[in-house]
């Protein structure tokens, strides 16, 4: 494909994914809430679909498009009554688009159809439905058609930046390149001007840059409702499958938080949502039985604190078995026969690799399986997963991510000539490294007001070479329960770091997450905590089984 052509299909699937996102909408509308208004805007969203296939010559596309526009015709015209399994065909029809389109499709797999034979279905249907008499249907054809050709479509723009934003970052930059020229012309002339009127205009400039930093930060800020908005479908689908009743309760979907999170949390959120309408919620008679609504509620909330998103998916079902996990930590020797846990400490357990309480295991998954997967991609957000449970009541995972991965706040720390970032959030203290145990070596353990702490020589981990210092320092770093120490030769001090990824030959490095520029120019590498750490502690581990 030419590069010319590779552009404009890409923006072609932009569109179009945005366009049965939807349609996806407009039919589930119409399934809870049957109305002219529903039907209307989904014969719209897939007339406009057609038009931009037929465009790109996509043939298959522009027939499922026609055959899904003819059902919908019938369905206005009271042909065709749209009932459980005809509004299943409808979003199966989605997913056939997304296929022949080149899209993913989103439905759960065990639901999805070959596009041939969506298509084929739909013309079955289009087929057995009672002819439409001549001059009705054509009425009500070109009702819809005149409609979606006279009304402008209420659709959020395309645009992925508010022109207001684009507006004032024009002004900054404009603003930038006078405060840049002014502070050029002082100091060419410095001999006119008092050291803090030459600070002054520095900070100038620095504060508009920061303002135009700010900007960007916010450009690429979308609302996480797009991405809460998808389980709609997850949790309809799921509801057929299993047969459980099921009422999704989102809130906080304005909440905005950095595209690239949004994209990257999508899986966990979906393992966490399959997880819990599989084992977290209980069928209607057996929840009848409890005394509970037969119609289970499984909510997501969003909002800000401190700094971060924190997004909730929690159910009202009947809470983690605390005892079928105690059972199970013991089996996998994770626990001594007699040990015992508190219960924050105990349910931490179902984040370990292979740790499954159900008694069986479907293709949805049973809780614990996964969860390490789960727990794994959320921190490699950067972010935390946590969780709430009570008997009968439900549990609530609580997911906390900051809102850029872009910048992050970090600490400067000095090894030899080369300059590292630790990123500022895993940062819990800083010591100096006692004077016993300045013998050389990778690792060791020291006393830290009276518990063992192991830490990593960085010098001897990266094979900087050198001699150490005198002094050295030691940054003690955390992750959950988790501490260590790494020993550096200086402390530099915080400051905010812009993420760079890294070059070809330091990408798969263990210990290392990216790098990125200093004032000074020079490129200093982003350590990966949660990596680090897991090596001091099973080293320190097998040094205390030796």
């Amino acid at each position: 494909m030419k590069p010319e052509l590779e552009k404009v299909h890409a923006v072609f699937l932009t569109e179009t994914e945005e366009q049965l996102v939807t349609l996806e909408r407009d039919l589930l509308t119409l399934e809870s809430c049957p109305g002219p208004e529903s039907l209307r805007a989904a014969f719209r969203t897939v007339h406009t679909l057609k038009g931009g296939a037929a465009v790109m010559g996509l043939t298959e596309a522009v027939e499922l498009a026609h055959t899904l526009e003819e059902l919908l015709t019938r369905l206005e015209a009271g042909v065709l009554v749209l009932h459980s399994g005809l509004g299943t065909l409808l979003l199966q029809a989605v997913d056939a688009m997304r296929e022949l389109v080149g899209l993913r499709p989103v439905a759960e797999p065990d639901l999805r159809l070959p596009a041939k034979d969506v298509h084929s279905l739909l013309a079955s249907t289009v087929e057995a439905a009672r002819p439409l008499a001549s001059s009705a249907a054509r009425g009500c054809a070109e009702r819809l058609g005149a409609e979606s050709h006279t009304e402008t479509p209420h659709r959020e723009r395309t645009l992925r930046v508010g022109l207001d934003r684009l507006d004032r970052m024009l002004d900054l930059t404009g603003e930038i390149s006078i405060a840049r020229g002014r502070l050029t012309s002082m100091l060419s002339q410095a001999h006119r001007y008092s050291p803090q009127q030459l600070l002054e205009a520095h900070r100038e400039a620095d504060r508009l840059y920061l303002d135009l930093q700010e900007l960007v930060m916010k450009v690429r800020m979308v609302p996480i409702g797009r991405t809460f908005q998808t389980f709609t479908r997850t949790v309809r689908d799921l509801c057929q499958t299993t047969g459980k009743l099921v009422r999704l309760e989102m809130s906080g979907e304005d909440v905005e938080v950095d595209t690239t999170v949004t994209e990257l949390i999508r899986d966990p959120l979906t393992h966490l949502v399959r997880n819990a309408m599989d084992h977290g919620m209980e069928p209607p008679e057996v929840r009848q039985a409890c005394g509970k609504d037969p119609t289970g509620t499984l909510f997501m909330r969003a909002f800000h604190e401190a700094g971060s998103i924190v997004i909730q998916v929690g159910e009202d079902g009947p809470g983690l078995d605390r005892e079928r996990i105690l059972e199970r930590a013991r089996e996998r020797g994770l626990l001594g026969p007699d040990e015992g846990r508190p219960d924050a400490e105990l349910f931490q357990f179902i984040f370990e690799p292979g740790f499954s309480t159900a008694q069986r295991v479907t293709e949805l998954s049973g809780r614990g399986v996964g969860m390490d997967i789960v727990k794994r991609n959320v921190e490699m957000l950067r972010g935390t997963i946590s969780l709430e449970t009570t008997p009968g009541k439900g549990t609530t995972f609580f997911l906390r991510l900051p809102l850029t991965l872009s910048i992050i706040e970090g600490f400067s720390v000095g090894v030899g000539e080369e300059t590292y970032v630790i990123p500022l959030e895993h940062v819990v203290e800083c010591v100096e490294l006692p004077q016993l145990e300045r013998n050389p070596g990778r690792t060791g353990v020291f006393n830290l007001r009276g518990e063992p702490l192991p830490y990593l020589r960085l010098r001897e981990h990266l094979s900087l070479g050198g001699e150490p210092p005198s002094r050295e320092s030691i940054v003690v770093i955390g992750q959950g329960r988790g501490r260590a120490g790494i020993a550096v030769d200086t402390l530099l001090g915080q400051g905010q770091t812009v993420i760079k990824p890294l070059g070809k030959p330091c990408q798969g490095l263990p210990g290392l997450a990216g790098s990125t520029l200093m004032g000074d120019g020079r490129v200093a590498l982003i350590l990966d905590v949660p990596v680090l750490l897991q090596q001091v502690l099973k080293a320190a581990s097998s040094a205390a089984a030796a």
